[in-house]
């Protein structure tokens, strides 16, 4: 194993490709107990983001990938998908500085947020940032006194179908009827619109949420094709699963769709915005067992056979949190329980009803509530899988809690294939 130096000095373990996640999390966690430390930390798989990428464009080879900052903003990822050839897709003033300041084009990014202040929009202007999303006539109003030259995607609200684990509602987007006066304010006003976008929600579960969508966005385009306009891209935003087997369903469909009411000799540029789906599986948290608390209740109540016996119960504390790396738990309906796993062997395999809260003195730092653990001792870790969605962009310090390390690796073969891609 060599190490190797990426992105704003992050030391990266590039590995054979028999070493696998777990073992690594094992040696951090082993290194760090040898140095007397209790430190959370994350690990990165790097390698998980490239073959994303790569399966992205062979799944859905028509779409463009341009990656939505807001869903993970770690630095290492960000230069890993600039060198893979990635556009970003922006929410910000904050989020456009970062992503240019890595000398990412302003071609390479889509401000997609459709609630804009005013001087984001300016900003957008002196930064040649012209691709941004719109949805309502005020909205049309900003953009015109300060980017008149912008490149408007609308964005409408797709109709509600099939399972999507955090529907938007009726937050963004027009509704069709909307779109014929939109256009027409946006013509009046000297606009540029040149395509259409939606967002089916995040953590899209079935491919019908992409065909109505993408038949709505159909429908926009004839409205617009009517009053004159020429649009020539459509955004599929986000929403894509990080499940490799139900992403492969929904593309599938997507592509039905696409054919459908978007085929390739129409020449529309597509794009698609994927956040859960590029940066979840990358990362699993890893923190510390910092204190404990037996808990030994009287069962009582309507079972009379148990009347009487005690249970016995535990608290844990960790050193991280809901107002840390946890914050998915409170932001993102996230449930953690159901991906912990001790790093090491416990002491006794007997498992008892456990709760796991976070090191705060907040009541509602908890990360999880009633699940079967065994018993654990202080100093033991827990390795928590699937943390790389809305959770470090959503991390606080408060009560002065430091954020945990940070630790990047890649097994040999996909980053020599990288170097390989990045030098020609």
């Amino acid at each position: 194993m060599t190490s190797v130096t990426f992105a704003r000095n992050c030391e990266v373990l590039v590995h054979a490709e028999t070493t696998t996640h777990m073992d690594i999390v094992r040696e951090k966690a082993a290194e760090l107990k040898r140095q007397d430390r209790e430190d959370a930390f994350f690990l990165v798989d790097l390698g998980d983001v490239i073959k994303r990428y790569q399966n992205w464009q062979t799944q859905l080879p028509r779409a463009e990938l341009f990656y939505a900052v807001k869903c993970n903003d770690d630095p290492a990822m960000l230069k890993l998908l600039d060198s893979l050839g990635s556009g970003f897709d922006c929410a910000s003033k904050a989020e456009m500085e970062q992503i240019l300041n890595m000398g990412v084009r302003p071609s390479r990014i889509a401000y997609s947020n459709p609630i804009k202040q005013n001087s984001y929009i300016r900003f957008a202007s002196q930064v040649n940032v012209d691709l941004m999303a719109f949805d309502n006539q005020d909205e049309l109003v900003k953009i015109q006194r300060a980017h008149p030259n912008a490149r408007l995607v609308m964005r409408i609200l797709p109709p509600t179908s099939g399972k999507v684990y955090h529907p938007f509602g009726e937050k963004f987007g027009c509704y069709l009827h909307e779109v014929t006066p939109l256009l027409t304010k946006a013509r009046k006003l000297g606009l540029t619109v040149v395509g259409v976008s939606f967002h089916c929600g995040s953590g899209v579960a079935e491919g019908g949420a992409f065909r109505g969508a993408i038949a709505a966005a159909a429908t926009a385009f004839q409205e617009g094709k009517a009053l004159g306009f020429d649009f020539d891209l459509l955004d599929l935003g986000g929403g894509f699963p990080s499940d490799l087997a139900t992403f492969e369903k929904v593309a599938g469909m997507a592509n039905e769709a696409l054919d459908e009411y978007f085929p390739a000799s129409g020449k529309v540029r597509i794009i698609g915005e994927p956040g859960r789906y590029m940066a979840e599986a990358a990362f699993t948290a890893t923190p510390c067992v910092i204190a404990k608390r037996q808990i030994c209740t009287t069962l009582g109540g309507g079972d009379r056979e148990k009347e009487g016996e005690s249970r016995t119960s535990f608290a844990y504390y960790v050193n991280d949190g809901v107002f840390g790396s946890f914050s998915c738990v409170l932001v993102d309906n996230a449930h953690p329980g159901i991906k912990a796993r001790l790093v090491g062997t416990p002491v006794d395999p007997t498992e008892y009803p456990s709760v796991v809260y976070g090191h705060t003195m907040d009541g509602q730092d908890r990360i999880i509530n009633d699940v079967m653990l065994p018993e654990l001792q202080i100093g033991d870790v827990i390795n928590f899988i699937n943390m790389g969605a809305y959770s470090t962009t959503g991390s606080t310090s408060f009560n002065g809690m430091p954020r945990p390390l940070m630790f990047y690796h890649c097994c040999a073969s996909l980053w020599d294939q990288l170097s390989l891609e990045t030098t020609n």
